[in-house]
């Protein structure tokens, strides 16, 4: 392990007046005779007021380190092995549950990386608000309900009173993370713990979190552990960087000094592996795909629109416009982006296209018109037509092995012989970097981002001809995402299948795409090639969209995140009032603009 020497000399007063230190921690997970060190002999302290960043792959320890601090390690399964860690004065490991429930929420906090999965569904946000608060404070109901408002101001979430009564499923991903935010800061503790807190945000509200969390920490003095893959979070947020690699530190350094001059050959392939909006000659060159007779797919006034129900009757009172007219077309071997704020319309135009919603319109796969197939059709189509979902642990069977899912597909469409399938499966584990002895694992053994290389190398079983990737390597770290973009760039080369690829990354985007279609509310507002996109935008929504990106280096860190207040305006709609329509304009070699722009 690597430690910057300006970081040695200054580590024992950094001890003395740190809020939290931890000392030698080990974690083991298993069984006596299977056990194994998840996290080894890891040291760092954090002052008041600091933001640290703990950086690596998916399986470094980050997070099973953050789990081990607030005492919520799954046990017998993990357990703490050795080492200190010390909350101010008092030392943490050892403690009772009774002891760390006083502790958790008042002085140390935490932000889990998925806040749908953290909250719970069947209580409103004031509810789960209040309870929190009135756990750790003697307030009464009243006092309780106005700091959780006060709460939900701070972190500016419009009409903040009015959502009190919502439940968690009725807010947007950003505002369901401002709302964790909210839970975790609203009793001011001494350190927030931030795990993967922006992964599933779109560029735009990763902006608003990122800049709303340092505005708290401003305000309150709060020291911050920001748990990420993510670089250009990193560059943009931290003050010292702790980097992982497993279960071990491998280098420690301030934010500007490992950029500048990483010492560890780990260090300096994760920042090599960092995709980068303008990188030049490291980019995907632009390849020139060449015109097909028929389209892999084409869209033809795609429109989705969902009911909206109430009153005693349950009758419709009002439709959700979430897709309204789009139409685009992807040659074979070629990748279409789609890019937008979260409720933009993106993954539901994923969806329609994999025969997931309904829709009017036309869709049509390699020419024939999904709406006209009959149940042969259909099932030849599937395997034409694979999706990556956003979520992989809720599109993973949590009952079926790691390598049963991924043979599932072959063994529906009697892909080759058993012998044959087996071999397929180990190798769509090596290419997606997953270890062979994960084939007799289940879902849940796996981390986030293992969980989604699991995803993919299922989809890409069938060798199809279209893709539907949504949100595919969001759960990603960095290099382990550049590996994922290069097996799908070979396969795309091989076999000549065509991507609709849906992300927020915008770098991520830049370097896969060909073409790059931006939507806002339902609609495309812009469309071209990826240099047109990204090196001489139209639209002011795209440009705001680019604005927003954290760039990763410290040196070009942003006085001020790109932030917009707010929410999108409401896709929600009476019956008979349906949006304008905003007509594309050519404005030269394939690059159309809305005309509102």
């Amino acid at each position: 392990m690597t430690v910057h020497p300006a970081i040695a000399a200054s580590q024992a007063g950094a001890a003395a007046r740190s809020v939290l230190s931890v000392r030698r921690l080990t974690v083991n997970v298993g069984a006596r005779e299977g056990r194994r060190s998840v996290v080894r002999d890891l040291s760092f302290d954090l002052a008041r007021g600091e933001t640290l960043c703990i950086a690596g792959e998916s399986g470094s320890g980050k997070s099973m380190t953050s789990l081990a601090i607030l005492g919520l390690l799954p046990k017998p399964a993990a357990r703490v092995a050795a080492g200190s860690v010390r909350l101010g004065m008092q030392e943490l490991v050892g403690l009772d549950e009774a002891a760390m429930r006083a502790i958790r929420g008042d002085r140390i906090a935490m932000i889990f990386q998925e806040p749908m999965t953290s909250l719970n569904p069947v209580l409103t946000v004031g509810r789960q608000l209040t309870e929190a608060i009135r756990a750790h404070r003697p307030v009464g109901g009243a006092d309780a309900v106005r700091q959780a408002v006060a709460a939900l101001d701070a972190v500016r979430i419009p009409q903040a009173a009015s959502r009190m009564g919502q439940y968690p499923h009725e807010l947007s991903g950003g505002q369901r993370q401002r709302v964790m935010i909210a839970m975790a800061l609203a009793l001011e503790p001494d350190v927030l713990i931030a795990d993967e807190p922006t992964t599933a945000l779109d560029v735009t509200v990763q902006a608003q979190v990122l800049g709303l969390l340092k505005d708290l920490q401003r305000d309150l003095g709060t020291a911050i552990i920001l748990i990420t893959h993510d670089m250009g979070v990193v560059a943009e947020m931290g003050e010292r960087v702790v980097v992982m690699r497993g279960g071990a530190k491998v280098e420690e350094g301030t934010t500007a000094d490992l950029f500048a001059r990483p010492r560890t050959d780990y260090t300096k392939a994760l920042l090599a592996a960092v995709p980068r909006i303008g990188a030049g000659p490291g980019r995907r060159a632009t390849r020139i795909v060449s015109a097909a007779p028929v389209p892999a797919v084409e869209v033809r006034g795609l429109t989705v629109r969902y009911p909206v129900r109430g009153g005693l009757l349950g009758r419709t009172r009002a439709l959700v416009h979430a897709v309204e007219g789009v139409s685009f077309a992807i040659a074979p071997g070629e990748t279409l982006s789609l890019v937008g704020e979260s409720g933009c319309g993106k993954s539901t135009t994923a969806k329609a296209l994999a025969g997931l919603a309904p829709y009017a319109g036309t869709i049509t796969v390699n020419g024939r018109d999904m709406a006209g197939l009959g149940r042969p059709g259909r099932k030849a189509m599937r395997r034409d037509v694979q999706m990556i979902f956003q979520d992989p642990y809720a599109s993973l069977d949590p009952r079926m092995t790691a390598g049963a899912l991924v043979r599932e597909p072959l063994d529906i469409y009697a892909v080759g012989t058993k012998a044959e399938r087996r071999e397929r499966v180990a190798e769509l584990f090596e290419r997606v970097g997953l270890s062979p002895d994960g084939l007799d694992r289940y879902p849940h053994e796996f981390s986030g981002g293992q969980r989604q290389r699991l995803s993919i190398a299922r989809a890409l079983a069938l060798r199809p001809k279209v893709i539907v990737a949504d949100e595919s390597v969001s759960a990603l770290d960095v290099s382990v995402q550049a590996r994922v973009l290069d097996l799908l760039a070979e396969l795309q080369a091989e076999f000549g299948v065509a991507y609709l690829f849906i992300s927020h990354d915008m770098a991520v985007v830049e370097n896969i795409s060909d073409r790059v279609a931006v939507m806002y509310l339902g609609q495309i507002v812009e469309v071209g090639t990826r240099d047109q996109i990204f090196g001489a935008p139209r639209h002011p929504y795209t440009r705001r969209l680019i604005d927003a990106v954290p760039v990763a280096d410290p040196a070009r860190r942003r006085p001020a995140f790109a932030r917009m207040e707010g929410e999108l305006p409401s896709s929600v709609r009476r019956i008979g009032d349906a949006p304008a329509r905003r007509p594309l304009v050519d404005v030269g070699a394939g690059h159309w603009v809305a005309e509102d722009a």
